[in-house]
C-alpha cells in the first residue's frame, strides 16, 4: 500500500497523504491549501517536518490495518 507522496509544481509542493490525515489534522492544516487527499506547502519555505512526521504516522497505524484515528487520538502521534 502506498503510504505517502510527494510532487512538485511551479508554486508549491504538492503532498499526497490521503484523505484520513487531511480530516484528523484538520486544525493544524488550517494555514495550508488542501483538497481531496492534497496538501500544497509553498516553495520557498521549509516542510513544517513535525507536521509532515504526524502525517506520516498517522498513515503508517492507517496502514497497518488499525481504525482510522479519531481526530480526538490525534495527540498520540505528536
Amino acid at each position: 500500500r502506498l503510504l505517502v507522496s510527494f510532487g512538485a509544481a511551479a508554486k508549491h509542493c504538492a503532498f499526497y497523504p490521503g484523505a484520513h490525515p487531511l480530516e484528523a489534522l484538520a486544525m493544524e492544516l488550517a494555514n495550508y491549501p488542501t483538497s481531496w487527499g492534497t496538501i500544497r506547502f509553498p516553495v520557498g519555505t521549509p516542510l513544517p517536518t513535525t507536521l509532515v512526521r504526524k502525517i506520516v504516522k498517522l498513515r503508517i497505524a492507517e496502514n497497518a490495518g488499525k481504525k482510522p484515528v479519531a481526530k480526538r487520538d490525534v495527540k498520540q502521534f505528536r
